[in-house]
């Protein structure tokens, strides 16, 4: 049985990729830190589409310490895909940001990501092959002036995942970040619509991502038939700033 866990599932872009996955006969952790409700719902609604397939909704916080860390993969039945679809950002002045913050972007965005993915490697490099997915961001490749710190952070995803992937190939586990472009999600709902309007005007497909445009690729990457595509950081971006 093939089976994947996706950080972040309740949100808009994690949502969209358990939907695909499940779609494409991936059965699921469904991970959740704050929004249990959601993710019973999600878990609910997918058992129900997909009756021969398991979902399972998973509680981790990621500013958990590394015994937490290390007592939480010690309990998960073997899996073979990691999609790190979780994030958050600050948006503002780096002079005006708290020392805590910025612990906790890193934390949530790249530390925490390559810890679980050393924790799960001995696991992922036992089964006949194996997906890491992490979700980057365009401004992983140009920094964004107000997110100084989750640029960092993005841009710490591709470098990983380009390095760690040479680390692994021959274990025929593939690594590789998404870095979607501006997604129409709830994290970005703090912005106006004549903000959104000009922002449009920017990206040359003339729209905003949806979950399932970063989904898509999502899927394609965890396909056995992708074994030789590996330490890549690839732009879903709609042209944006590439």
């Amino acid at each position: 049985m093939q089976r994947a866990i996706v950080f972040g599932a309740t949100g808009g872009i994690g949502e969209a990729i358990c939907q695909e996955l499940a779609k494409d006969g991936w059965s699921l952790y469904l991970h959740y830190c704050h929004n249990e409700q959601k993710a019973i719902e999600l878990m609910n609604q997918l058992s129900e589409q997909y009756q021969s397939q398991d979902f399972m909704p998973v509680k981790l916080d990621f500013l958990a310490d590394n015994q937490s860390l290390e007592q939480w993969t010690s309990q998960l039945f073997p899996v073979n895909a990691l999609v790190f679809a979780q994030g958050i950002t600050d948006y503002g002045f780096l002079a005006d940001q708290r020392l805590s913050k910025i612990d906790q972007i890193m934390q949530v965005n790249l530390l925490v990501p390559i810890k679980i993915t050393r924790l799960l490697e001995q696991m992922l490099t036992k089964q006949e092959y194996s997906r890491i997915v992490y979700l980057g961001s365009v401004y992983g490749g140009q920094g964004s002036a107000l997110e100084a710190v989750y640029s960092a952070s993005k841009a710490g995803l591709s470098r990983f995942s380009q390095a760690y992937a040479r680390e692994v190939a021959s274990a025929n586990l593939t690594v590789n970040t998404l870095a979607p472009g501006a997604v129409d999600t709830e994290m970005n709902k703090i912005f106006s619509e004549d903000t959104f309007d000009l922002l449009k005007e920017e990206i040359p497909m003339g729209r905003l991502a949806q979950g399932s445009d970063v989904a898509f690729w999502v899927k394609n990457l965890l396909a056995k038939e992708s074994a030789y595509l590996t330490g890549q950081t690839i732009y879903v971006s709609g042209g944006w700033l590439l």
